[in-house]
């Protein structure tokens, strides 16, 4: 997998939290049985060392990945399909929760829409899949976000077209397209919204078999983060 970071920035078994704050976070959509196994997951563990992975359309399957690269996993499928969204990390972190979110009352949609909340070095993450419908999509956002508290980050697969503007949060994610629909039109569906965690930087991987390409994130908590002047001291 290539991008602008490499996983020669943080030695195997050095967690980049250990560097003053700085949590290295990536997201990846794995397109259900036919995209990325956890074979395809474990490879990028191996490669980019995150201190936290978090997945959507993530299968029973992708259970097995503390068997090939150790570590934690919480996952929660949705309901009424063979997949959901999970959690990994090297680190030991405390179990995640499901917030349900708002649907369609349109007859004939597709089941609900959850979030999964993770607990993770003093930042409330939510790994998010959400719907296609682009009103729907946002007030999903609204919604998470009057739930968070503190310093929070939304990650995930936003369905969304177009810039998406949040009370005190900002896109800190990757700018470049992330899924190409039907091999004809650049999307950046996959995005990170953050309040008061900033983004060191940000990089779009190498999709593999999956249709999303993965995102892969440098974050740290504001309170972490030096004063612009101080950091070029």
């Amino acid at each position: 997998m290539n991008s602008s970071m490499t996983g020669n920035d943080t030695p195997p078994g050095t967690p980049s939290g250990s560097r003053a704050g700085h949590l290295r976070v990536a997201s990846w959509n794995l397109l259900r049985r036919v995209g990325a196994g956890a074979k395809d997951v474990a490879r990028l563990i191996s490669t980019f060392h995150p201190d936290l992975l978090l997945l959507q359309e993530a299968t029973e399957e992708i259970s097995a990945l503390p068997s090939l690269v150790g570590g934690h996993f919480f996952r929660h499928p949705m309901q009424k399909r063979i997949y959901g969204l999970a959690a990994w990390s090297p680190h030991a972190f405390p179990p995640t929760s499901v917030m349900h979110l708002p649907m369609s009352l349109i007859p004939g949609r597709v089941p609900r829409r959850v979030a999964q909340l993770v607990k993770f070095h003093d930042i409330s993450f939510a790994n998010v899949h959400l719907s296609h419908g682009q009103f729907l999509n946002r007030f999903q956002l609204h919604h998470i976000a009057y739930a968070l508290e503190g310093p929070a980050a939304i990650i995930g697969d936003f369905n969304a077209v177009g810039p998406i503007v949040m009370p005190d949060f900002r896109d800190i994610g990757p700018r470049q397209w992330t899924h190409r629909a039907s091999n004809v039109i650049s999307l950046r569906l996959d995005r990170c919204m953050g309040r008061d965690v900033r983004c060191i930087s940000a990089a779009v991987l190498d999709k593999g078999p999956s249709d999303h390409h993965p995102i892969l994130l440098e974050l740290v908590h504001a309170a972490h983060a030096l004063p612009a002047r101080a950091a070029h001291l």
